[in-house]
């Protein structure tokens, strides 16, 4: 019998699941992954994600196919497959003893959601439910999940406050997102789970989303290509990087909290808001290029400024982002330049 904890980790091929995965076989938990690998962004660089914990492509590409590995010395199984798959989803859960559950699999993006939004449906709420369907039944006591810092919308009321009311959504993926929240409060409230949501605020680094600003601004400067520069620059962005946000993650799973309630929602984010101009100017700065600009209004859907209040996560898990902008933007372009080869 394994003496080590058993984390379920859904969206383990996305970014935040990646490194979270990596960290946990580090620390020496048994990991099981599932991920979809959807073609929202490059599948390539979520098989390559994969490929640093081990699974090879060729493996991970089959759905709903066992796939082991070994890292760290420590094991992972991977499984490909739709949270919203109930039968798959069930299986996993009936054949492994799994002590905490960390739910991070979503369809991303807030432009995409007003293009494409019953995919959001699908995988946000769908798939949401057939995970906390799955908490309840196998009387799993730990559940973390990801929230989003769009559930603020456009409040005025800064830095955003857990405490403060978050019912005006302006964007359908910010609507799920909030849906997550009241959905775990009810399965917390009914039957005595521990759940534990974190809204994540612009996280950026190694191994990023294609279709984050980090990652669009960097490809753009260095292949001579315009980037647009929505509401003109004049946006603020709580930019937190990836490392602080793992560090966090892995605090809720690892310590018991201060706080005892059994629904627990927690602001994981730099508290720091950076001018998206003076983001960009940081990465010209790495890269030693001037950015071509095209300004553009605002964007429907996007939000003014994001800063976290991160006091609470703080005080009940010892949360303390310490990543300079600088530091994180110099990291990324680095991984970025030996990701594509770039001299």
């Amino acid at each position: 019998m394994r003496k080590e904890k058993i984390i379920l980790i859904t969206g383990s091929a996305g970014f935040i699941g990646y490194h979270l995965c990596e960290s946990l076989l580090k620390k020496g938990f048994y990991v099981i992954g599932l991920d979809n690998v959807s073609d929202y962004y490059d599948v390539n660089l979520k098989y390559d994600r994969l490929l640093k914990l081990g699974i090879i492509k060729e493996q991970a590409s089959r759905f709903n196919k066992i796939v082991s590995s070994q890292l760290h010395g420590k094991q992972m199984q991977f499984i490909r497959t739709n949270i919203n798959n109930k039968e798959v989803v069930f299986d996993i859960f009936k054949k492994n003893r799994v002590d905490i559950v960390c739910n991070l699999a979503a369809q991303a993006g807030v432009r995409y959601s007003l293009k494409n939004p019953k995919l959001y449906i699908e995988s946000n709420i769908n798939g949401f439910f057939t995970i906390l369907e799955s908490v309840k039944h196998f009387k799993i006591k730990r559940f973390i999940y990801a929230s989003s810092s769009s559930v603020y919308g456009n409040s005025s009321m800064v830095p955003f406050s857990e405490k403060e009311n978050v019912n005006k959504p302006i964007s359908l993926y910010a609507a799920t997102k909030k849906s997550n929240e009241l959905m775990a409060y009810t399965y917390s409230h009914l039957y005595n789970i521990e759940t534990i949501g974190l809204r994540f605020f612009t996280v950026y680094g190694p191994w990023g989303r294609p279709d984050m600003a980090m990652f669009l601004f960097t490809n753009a400067i260095l292949n001579n290509e315009t980037i647009k520069v929505f509401n003109k620059g004049n946006l603020f962005r709580d930019f937190t990087y990836i490392d602080d946000i793992i560090e966090g993650l892995v605090n809720t799973i690892i310590f018991d909290s201060k706080n005892d309630s059994n629904y627990k929602l927690y602001n994981i984010g730099n508290s720091n808001p950076v001018k998206l101009t003076e983001f960009i100017k940081a990465i010209e700065k790495e890269l030693g290029l001037k950015a071509k600009k095209e300004m553009l209004s605002m964007q429907p859907g996007d939000v003014n400024k994001t800063w976290a209040d991160v006091s609470s996560l703080e005080n009940d898990y010892n949360y303390k982002p310490i990543t300079p902008i600088t530091l994180g933007v110099s990291n990324f372009i680095k991984w970025f330049k030996s990701y594509y080869s770039i001299n």
